[in-house]
């Protein structure tokens, strides 16, 4: 099956874009933010603006991804819109490596970057259909997701030591070889992204379709997800519980430095939840077989809400050491059961419109928690009272999923 050129072209782009994922978005950019560009707005107004920027990414995906969506399904176009937000993102990421800007346009830069990103991801995911069988679907989708995890650990392995080890590029100054980094991010996603360009295979569409028909269509698509009480609670919970998942992802390390571990300490930290990921995926996935999908789905959110207030008192790096491991023991898991429940739900017949709203929730979470994180930073002047209010987002989810029927199979 992995021989299969159309399938590994398509899970390749999970290698080339967690580029981004890791090393930009969870890494290098809250560090450059918070030290180079806006080192001179306080602890409390660099965490406020850097989760509005995160959440305005998002709200701006919320917005439009249900018409792209529409759109690419209408006119088969999903791979050439695919393509043109990853340019997006690839050209936004590399004007970062320029340094000088100021952090209103370094923010700027990285909004568009990452709605590039979250976007092309929607139809990434969309081709997953033409590109597998149904008998493959599964084992596709998790191809993907390994290169994903190991692709993205290798690059922030590079950046790390590079960023280490200055001189090794003639560099004096740490700050120089990680804004560079940008660059070089920019170049491992454009690259590794060619061979979907190339070999993936997307069907054909039939041009002429108005585009009334596509707004007509998303509307429809909408109703038809809500209709059903058990899928709209299900989605309701899954938007509100990985809206905590991801703030944990890209607010991380600017907490971590806020409350005064050193920067260096932080990635390695991330680095270690990257890999830690990639099997305990896998285990997961057993577990999940074995102790059943909601339970282990529950157990998965649960222990995000206990990394919470664990995080509110840490004192050490070595906390935060502890704190990267237990994320990664759960990280992949809760995304691989929540797409797993989720499908025992949907008609197979309509599988595509059900995944399109999944994955447009899924993609554009992560505005509620930055908000919160960065107002009540903003308002109490306490980085640890901030990390604890993203625990609401875990309880309420968890709650409404309690709610929710889990379908046998």
């Amino acid at each position: 099956m992995y021989k299969n050129k159309s399938i590994m072209s398509w899970a390749l782009y999970d290698w080339a874009n967690s580029v981004f994922a890791t090393v930009v978005i969870a890494g290098f950019f809250p560090i450059v933010f918070k030290s180079y560009w806006a080192d001179t707005l306080s602890d409390a107004e660099n965490t406020f603006w850097l989760g509005i920027g995160n959440a305005v990414a998002s709200l701006v995906v919320v917005l439009i991804a249900p018409f792209l969506g529409a759109l690419g399904d209408e006119y088969k176009v999903r791979k050439p819109l695919l393509m043109g937000f990853m340019l997006v993102g690839v050209c936004s990421t590399a004007m970062l490596s320029g340094g000088g800007q100021s952090w209103q346009f370094a923010l700027s830069l990285y909004v568009v970057a990452t709605i590039g990103f979250m976007v092309a991801n929607v139809f990434y995911d969309a081709l997953l259909v033409p590109v597998s069988q149904t008998a493959q679907i599964d084992k596709v989708s998790g191809l993907g997701y390994g290169l994903g995890y190991l692709g993205g650990g290798l690059s922030l392995f590079i950046c790390v030591y590079l960023a280490r080890q200055p001189e090794v590029l003639g560099y004096e100054q740490s700050i120089d070889v990680i804004l560079l980094s940008f660059m070089l991010v920019a170049i491992w996603w454009l690259v590794f992204s060619l061979p979907l360009a190339l070999w993936c295979r997307d069907e054909q569409g039939v041009p002429g379709v108005r585009h009334e028909s596509v707004m007509k269509q998303t509307i429809d698509a909408f109703r038809l997800v809500f209709s059903q009480r058990q899928t709209r609670l299900f989605l309701i919970a899954y938007w509100i519980y990985i809206d905590g998942v991801d703030t944990i992802i890209r607010m991380a390390v600017d907490y971590g430095m806020a409350i005064g571990f050193d920067s260096s300490d932080l990635i390695m930290a991330l680095l270690l939840t990257q890999f830690v990921g990639f099997p305990a995926a896998i285990i997961y996935g057993y577990l999940g077989e074995r102790f059943g999908v909601k339970k282990s789905l529950l157990a998965g959110i649960g222990l995000y809400g206990l990394v919470t207030i664990l995080a509110y008192s840490m004192q050490s790096e070595q906390e935060f050491y502890m704190l990267a491991i237990m994320i990664g023991l759960v990280q992949g898991g809760v995304q691989a059961m929540s797409r797993s429940f989720y499908a025992r739900m949907i008609p197979p017949e309509q599988a595509a419109k059900y995944f399109g709203i999944y994955n447009m929730l899924g993609k554009s979470a992560a505005i509620i928690g930055p908000v919160l994180m960065g107002g009540v930073a903003l308002m109490t002047e306490n980085h640890r009272y901030s990390i604890l209010s993203i625990l609401i987002l875990f309880v309420a989810g968890a709650f409404i999923l309690s709610k929710v029927k889990e379908v046998k199979v």
